[in-house]
């Protein structure tokens, strides 16, 4: 990331137009010019190079796009320009659009294939713009590399050796328990859904920011892969759950964020972390377990494991009294039915909350969709012999329950918390967000949270 965006005030300049500003936007130029790129340009071509007529060099690149309001308007220009450096002309709030946008579409995973390095680099000349385009993409990135690499190399030791880093990179304290540890200090439900792993589980466990600053915990859904455990999934469903670790990828790349613009809060981040596999002591449907804050959960399927360990994780987060605790997680796919792959849902116990996330998303265009915490659907995970059962009695509604099983287990009365329920994964090539892992909400809740809290 650091060799494609530089912070210079050197550059080939990039023009944003639209179609029907484009004749009058080309009226400064020089007649020759004029001609020489309407006879040159191609149908449907939108990025036109305008050299200079006299040495044959570059002299500036001219995009047309549809609406200069977009903030993807840059999203696939990375690759499309030859080597060179160039600087985006136009407002700050466009060249800031541009900018990440740009950066965002440059990504590509290459731990495991080699491919040509993209060699057009963007220059920002604004120091302070440079660090807040620089530090959201890096955080994207993160969330990307994170869910992209394959589980043999994401396991929970893995996503451990990330914390590290990060706690390195900015300080803090990180800490964390494996294995029986869990049982020792009463995690039950994160050791049950991950013992059938050779790969132990474990509880992660950050903290960065001054003691007296405000509260604010995120939490993370680390389930590192996901077979369904021994309610097994088919093998089209098995085929990404790579991804299953996605909230835990969103909010260490959301902690990456808040920590490099050094917002005024006492962060804490907790990911559960297992790997949901099938052995000769993997949990089983029927099973019973009581959970760290002493409701019992029936088992009605081993699938269902997500919402499992994040209410242990939950239950631990309120223990400092927050003042505000925030949830990702790769939920449910009942939230791709109802909303499609790259809208995320977001449930909130604060209305205000919630229409401050809203409005950030329109704002930001990183849109997000509440959804309802009705509690008339409460009973659908009613269970016979436990508290209640760890998902519902119908598929109908399946993450408006999963998000009421969860909030059994936060303190909504002293801790607002808003759960999302993500994709973490783009099924489909878009300007600026290829194909495989991808942060969704974070640009909203990040501009949340820099609203609230450093204002």
């Amino acid at each position: 990331m650091s060799t494609l965006l530089i912070h210079s005030n050197k550059g080939t300049p990039i023009h944003f137009t639209t179609e029907s500003q484009l004749t009058s936007w080309l009226a400064e130029y020089a007649s020759a010019t004029q001609q020489f790129v309407l006879a040159s340009r191609q149908e449907g071509q939108n990025v036109l190079l305008i050299p200079d007529l006299n040495s044959g060099e570059l002299e500036s690149v001219v995009c047309i796009v549809e609406s200069l309001e977009d903030q993807w308007i840059a999203g696939d220009l990375a690759k499309q320009l030859p080597k060179g450096t160039y600087q985006i002309a136009g407002t700050n709030d466009l060249i800031e659009r541009a900018a990440v946008s740009y950066s965002l579409g440059a990504y590509k995973y290459s731990a495991y294939k080699k491919s040509a390095p993209i060699q057009a680099k963007l220059a920002l000349s604004d120091e302070a713009q440079f660090k807040r385009v620089n530090d959201t993409v890096t955080g994207i990135y993160l969330v990307r590399d994170l869910v992209n690499t394959p589980a043999v190399d994401m396991m929970p030791q893995h996503l451990a050796e990330t914390f590290i880093e990060l706690t390195e990179q900015f300080g803090g304290e990180f800490k964390q328990l494996i294995g029986d540890e869990l049982l020792e200090h009463n995690y039950p439900t994160i050791h049950m859904v991950g013992r059938a792993s050779d790969n132990k589980p474990r509880l992660l466990d950050l903290t960065w920011g001054d003691e007296n600053a405000p509260k604010l915990t995120l939490v993370g859904k680390g389930v590192c892969f996901d077979s369904g455990g021994l309610d097994l999934k088919p093998a089209s469903g098995m085929r990404n759950m790579k991804k299953d670790m996605g909230g835990a990828a969103h909010v260490l790349g959301l902690a990456h964020m808040i920590m490099a613009a050094n917002l005024p809060v006492r962060l804490r981040v907790l990911v559960p972390a297992v790997e949901n596999a099938v052995s000769k002591n993997a949990f089983r449907p029927g099973d019973v377990i009581k959970t760290r804050k002493g409701i019992t959960v029936e088992i009605d399927n081993t699938d269902a494991e997500g919402r499992l360990v994040l209410c242990d994780a939950l239950a631990e987060a309120q223990n400092e009294d927050p003042e505000l605790l925030i949830d990702f997680a790769t939920l449910t796919g009942a939230c791709r039915i109802a909303l499609g792959t790259e809208l995320p849902g977001f449930y909130s116990t604060d209305q205000e909350i919630a229409n401050e996330i809203i409005a950030q998303g329109l704002e930001h265009q990183d849109p997000v969709w509440q959804l309802p915490l009705f509690d008339q659907y409460k009973g659908l995970f009613k269970s016979d012999i436990a508290d209640i059962a760890n998902c519902g009695s119908t598929p109908f509604g399946g993450s408006i329950t999963a998000a009421l099983y969860l909030k059994e287990f936060v303190e909504p009365q002293t801790t607002p918390w808003l759960h999302f329920d993500v994709m973490a994964w783009n099924v489909r090539h878009l300007p600026g967000r290829p194909v495989g892992g991808e942060g969704l909400g974070l640009r909203a809740t990040f501009a949340y949270l820099q609203k609230r809290f450093a204002n």
